[in-house]
């Protein structure tokens, strides 16, 4: 085929077909499409997070973040740009940054009646918040960890110089073997008092969760006014009265009519969940 009658398609076109490789799950020829369609148009957010998403079902994080700020910078507004970019983050351990976005798209969701992405979003969103979370028990526990065994060491090297200071002090060895003895009997105590503290709160050093029971089917945040519906479905208040407002009176979960007459206060869970944070006040921040 000659040069000319070589067909010259446009950057929608080319994002249309790119569209098609996507959904044959042929991301590498997607990317090629759409990044052909980017050559010819870099002004249309759209194709930065076609492109981006193909990145991230390839599991090339830097590059799905680089085209989502490229979106973001055309249009600010897109809550995939937001959504793919706090996912990708994620993937990067950037936890701060990708709750960040990850929360600005939850809000820009809640916003738009037409949206769909609100569940997953606030999926991924407690995801991250839980990473975030379970890095700082980790770091939390080394902490105590490092704690204790300082103050063990403490102890042994102040029994040490205590007893180099008799042995000095006396003579001979009888006549500084009794007052040895008394700071070995004591400095062992006091390790043992030490560590027997530290096993008290050896249960803080486990992994410490929020029950999935004990959190929202839609924000998955700790539940604060639960209530349950006919279907026997536990929501925070706030949470299913919004859904019911701005997406329709039907049960996410089961889909069955619901209004908010329906709602009645879950009084046994209230209960539960009272009952857990009172003992776990660490679940406030979680």
């Amino acid at each position: 085929m000659s040069k000319s009658s070589m067909k010259i398609y446009s950057d929608k076109e080319l994002k249309d077909q790119g569209n098609k490789y996507f959904n044959a799950s042929k991301y590498e020829s997607a990317i090629e499409s759409y990044s052909k369609a980017i050559a010819l148009n870099p002004n249309v957010p759209t194709y930065y997070t076609n492109r981006a998403l193909c990145y991230m079902k390839c599991n090339r994080w830097p590059q799905a973040v680089q085209d989502s700020k490229a979106a973001l910078e055309r249009d600010s507004g897109l809550v995939k740009g937001h959504f793919y970019l706090g996912t990708s983050l994620l993937e990067l351990d950037k936890l701060d940054e990708a709750i960040k976005h990850l929360q600005l798209a939850f809000e820009m969701a809640k916003k738009d009646p037409s949206s769909y992405y609100d569940d997953t979003i606030s999926s991924k969103l407690r995801v991250a918040r839980k990473k975030k979370f379970a890095l700082q028990e980790e770091k939390r526990v080394q902490e105590e960890i490092d704690l204790q065994s300082y103050l063990n060491r403490l102890i042994l090297e102040d029994k040490d110089r205590k007893m180099n200071k008799l042995r000095e002090e006396n003579e001979s060895y009888d006549e500084a073997s009794g007052e040895i003895a008394k700071l070995e009997e004591q400095s062992d105590k006091s390790v043992a008092e030490l560590n027997s503290l530290f096993a008290k709160v050896d249960e803080r050093r486990q992994t410490r969760d929020v029950p999935d029971y004990l959190c929202g089917k839609i924000s998955f945040e700790i539940l604060k006014d639960p209530v349950i519906t006919p279907s026997g479905i536990t929501y925070d208040r706030k949470d299913i009265v919004e859904h019911l407002e701005r997406v329709g009176h039907f049960d996410p979960v089961t889909r069955t009519k619901l209004t908010q007459d329906m709602l009645v206060p879950n009084y046994a869970m209230k209960e539960v969940v009272d009952d857990f944070v009172s003992s776990n006040e660490w679940s406030l921040y979680y």
